[in-house]
């Protein structure tokens, strides 16, 4: 791992908890100026007091957006590029899993608006950003959920017999989201990857109600990694000069290690992309190679 990031601006979505708070930690110990993407005023403000405390480095900032919604995606996006001019570490962090079907918004089903078409359109709105402050890394947060995962694209939002697979489905969007990324973005210097952070304690799967939240609360914590363990990949990924030039793959336990098959059907990639784009209304921002 580097002994500094200092010189390196990155942005950490889903970081005022579990593993992006975790990363978004680390990253301010090794001197990088940290931007955490948060949905809640008050916990970010806090948490922002408490790495610069802890770190002793004042370079860290907060912006406030809910990732279900493309209205709030687009302006995280513009607040970000009016305060800073370069973007050396994206980490889409950011995610949930909901265990009944209701909709962003933007009248998209959550899981997916969330997990996924709300990293593919803050990338694509920073792309420029990224490249201008090439090399620079993008970094997808996945799981090893993906594994189960389909994409069925005439029931991409679960429409048909929801079930919380929709998750999995998700998860196997980032990598895909991924794998045709940096397909595009090769000769620009800016990578992309993906990663299993792991079974980790934290706050995810709360948000469906007080059951749930208590038997996560009870039971996550006997068998799960801690958040700092969860974190080290993404840190890993983020910071390491081990994997300068790596680009399109997915990693576990600061490992490379080859995703399900279906993560790597580049058919599917292509076409998740062409819909994306649709669903959140976005011109091309890169010409598609052959």
């Amino acid at each position: 791992m580097k002994d500094n990031m200092n010189g390196k601006i990155c942005l950490v979505t889903g970081g005022t908890s579990g593993i992006g708070k975790a990363t978004a930690q680390a990253l301010a110990q090794m001197g990088a100026t940290v931007v955490i993407a948060g949905r809640n005023a008050p916990r970010t403000a806090q948490l922002v007091g408490e790495i610069r405390s802890a770190s002793g480095n004042k370079n860290v900032d907060s912006l406030l957006a809910d990732l279900s919604s493309q209205q709030e995606v687009r302006r995280l996006a513009n607040e970000f590029k009016s305060k800073y001019s370069h973007l050396h570490v994206l980490l889409n962090n950011a995610g949930a899993v909901f265990l009944k079907r209701q909709l962003s918004v933007d009248g998209i089903e959550m899981t997916f608006a969330l997990n996924h078409l709300g990293s593919f359109l803050l990338t694509n709105l920073l792309l420029d950003t990224l490249k201008a402050s090439a090399p620079a890394r993008v970094i997808n947060v996945s799981s090893n959920a993906h594994a189960s995962g389909k994409i069925e694209f005439d029931n991409l939002q679960g429409e048909r017999g929801y079930s919380p697979r929709v998750y999995e489905n998700s998860k196997l969007a980032n990598i895909l989201f991924t794998i045709e990324l940096a397909r595009r973005l090769e000769g620009t210097g800016v990578t992309v990857n993906a990663l299993h952070p792991g079974f980790v304690a934290t706050g995810f799967a709360k948000n469906n109600g007080k059951v749930i939240a208590a038997l996560v609360s009870t039971f996550a914590p006997l068998v799960a990694r801690s958040p700092a363990k969860g974190a080290e990949t993404s840190i890993y990924l983020a910071s390491s000069t081990d994997v300068d030039g790596i680009t399109g793959k997915y990693f576990y336990d600061s490992h490379m290690l080859p995703a399900a098959p279906q993560a790597t059907d580049m058919l599917v990639a292509r076409k998740l992309w062409g819909v994306s784009v649709k669903l959140v209304h976005l011109a091309e921002e890169l010409p598609a190679k052959a």
